[in-house]
């Protein structure tokens, strides 16, 4: 090969290489079609965010909490507390039937309820019922709402039910009213994923009292070395994590990049990817 012919090829190797590189930075389209998001990686980091298309819709579902009782507990201090809930245009333990099922972590169990406590990791709920042991004395904040079967929350307007409460000294439970504070509720990517699971993992959360926009409040993302800020409120697919431990943080943010204080607004988690 002569010298220029040599030329040709390394000005060729860095413009495909350049290329390259460019095709690999994160996404920002909404599901609208407006690149609106906003992204800032670490030259070294390969994770992307995306939106997901096309979730099979739920017009009109609905949950609501039919009961909820408190009696004595396994120790003096606790109680037993017992939700029933009652649903409506959705059916529990179905299959979602919709292409993101087939390349998400997708339950074998179906369509469910997401019972979130105080905040901390779900419980996915078959059936329209869940009890749990709480301490005497303690303040709570619990959110359900209907989840596909691949874990993304549906987010018609009558599909979650928040309530704030506590459990007195005496073990009554006694509601109290919901602030009217902007919350945000962290729901996926949640435990352990294997195997082709990894490859995809469903990022969702659930904001109640607000609206994302790009003029209005957003989510930062911050996933190990990756920030995302969402202006748009739906579900994003990550791509790219590597194996082991992923850290993710979402913070609710004020125009101004800040974050809004409140006892729901800024939450972080583990999750573990393995082979």
């Amino acid at each position: 090969m002569n010298f220029k012919s040599q030329i040709m090829t390394l000005v060729t190797g860095a413009f495909i290489a350049a290329s390259l590189s460019a095709c690999n930075q994160s996404g920002t389209k909404s599901t609208e079609g407006t690149d609106s998001t906003t992204a800032t990686e670490a030259a070294t980091s390969a994770i992307s965010v995306t939106p997901v298309a096309d979730s099979k819709a739920f017009p009109g579902a609905e949950l609501a909490v039919s009961s909820i009782t408190a009696t004595p507990g396994a120790s003096q201090d606790s109680v037993k507390l017992e939700v029933k809930y009652a649903v409506k245009n959705f059916t529990l333990t179905e299959h979602t039937a919709d292409h993101n099922a087939d390349h998400m972590a997708n339950s074998a169990e179906g369509q469910h309820i997401h019972f979130i406590l105080d905040n901390q990791p779900y419980t996915a709920l078959y059936k329209p019922e869940n009890s749990v042991s709480l301490k005497k004395g303690t303040e709570h904040y619990l959110l359900s709402f209907l989840s596909r079967s691949y874990h993304e929350s549906i987010k018609e307007p009558k599909a979650y039910v928040l309530k704030h409460f506590k459990i007195t000294d005496q073990g009554k439970y006694e509601e109290l009213p919901v602030p009217a504070d902007a919350a945000l509720f962290y729901s996926r990517p949640k435990g352990e994923y294997k195997g082709k699971d990894t490859e995809n993992l469903l990022l969702d959360f659930y904001l109640v009292n607000t609206e994302l926009s790009a003029s209005g409040n957003k989510v930062k993302a911050e996933i190990n070395d990756t920030t995302i800020t969402l202006d748009k409120w739906g579900p994003y697919e990550i791509k790219g994590a590597p194996k082991g431990n992923l850290k993710v943080k979402l913070t609710l943010v004020g125009p101004d990049g800040n974050e809004i204080k409140g006892d729901n607004t800024s939450i972080t988690r583990e999750v573990k990817l393995s082979e």
